[in-house]
């Protein structure tokens, strides 16, 4: 999404700011263009509006690792909804010595 688009979402949620489609659309722009600072910020106003949102912890947990925040995010990581879908990466990228047996 290009910086007009980051603007359109920016004054969307001007308007309306409890759009919570649009305020995790424009908390995914914001990670994806490196603004992770502010990421963390709207994934965080997002998670205020909707219960139990799966892809907005793994997201701000992402987001909060790129800041350096690990411990913020091992808690953001570790919604229970996510737990297995984290596992499965962890499977996929550790060394086969070390991965759990099936």
């Amino acid at each position: 999404m290009s910086d007009s688009r980051i603007e359109v979402l920016r004054k969307m949620l001007e308007k309306v700011p409890k759009d919570a489609l649009a305020r995790f659309m424009f908390a995914n722009e914001l990670y994806e263009e490196g603004d992770h600072e502010a990421a963390v910020k709207e994934l965080e106003a997002y998670l205020k509006l909707k219960e139990d949102e799966g892809a907005a912890y793994r997201t701000l947990g992402d987001a909060l690792v790129q800041l350096g925040r690990k411990k913020e995010a091992c808690l953001a990581h570790n919604h229970f909804a996510m737990v297995d879908e984290l596992e499965e990466k962890l499977q996929e990228v550790m060394p086969k010595g070390l991965r759990k047996p099936n």
